[in-house]
């Protein structure tokens, strides 16, 4: 089975939750429908990946959940999952912790997973209104990787041109 992966990064707080909320839906039916199988990789790190989180399994539970999976990434086991360890194993379809990022320095474990997440992705999907900050960084290195981008923050021709790309990839 193909598994494509799709990983997702974007800023901690974000103005209009509902616009990007349906973005995203609209891109994880696209990418369910036409995938045999669909990994979404994702973070827990601010409004964007929260946003990510409950869009996939919106989707997941009103359109078609049986080829996809919500897979938490996380650089270190943190005391919030540390804590709630069934609370999460409940929400997310997996949880994997890296070990590189959890071995690093804690101020570049994020980065490290981040970059992580997009080695392995097929995709990435971001929510970036301005180029800087660490989401920027890793944006800008999925780029220089050749990874298809889709910047939900950019108008919506914009996006489709982006995603063709994905499509040759695929």
């Amino acid at each position: 089975m193909r598994i494509y992966s799709v990983a997702f990064f974007g800023h901690r707080y974000v103005d209009n939750i509902i616009k990007v909320e349906n973005l995203l839906e609209e891109q994880i039916r696209r990418l369910i429908d036409e995938n045999e199988y669909v990994d979404f990789l994702v973070g827990r790190n601010g409004d964007f990946d929260q946003c990510v989180s409950s869009s996939v399994l919106r989707v997941r539970k009103n359109h078609r959940d049986g080829n996809s999976a919500l897979v938490l990434v996380l650089p270190y086991p943190t005391a919030e999952y540390l804590n709630n360890e069934n609370y999460f194993h409940d929400y997310y379809t997996d949880i994997e912790i890296s070990y590189v990022a959890s071995v690093a320095h804690p101020k570049s474990a994020i980065q490290i997973r981040n970059r992580e997440m997009v080695d392995r992705a097929d995709l990435i999907i971001y929510y970036i209104e301005h180029e800087k900050g660490g989401e920027w960084q890793t944006v800008d290195y999925a780029m220089k990787q050749g990874k298809a981008v889709i910047n939900l923050s950019d108008e919506h021709e914009n996006n489709s041109k982006l995603f063709e790309k994905s499509e040759e990839n695929h």
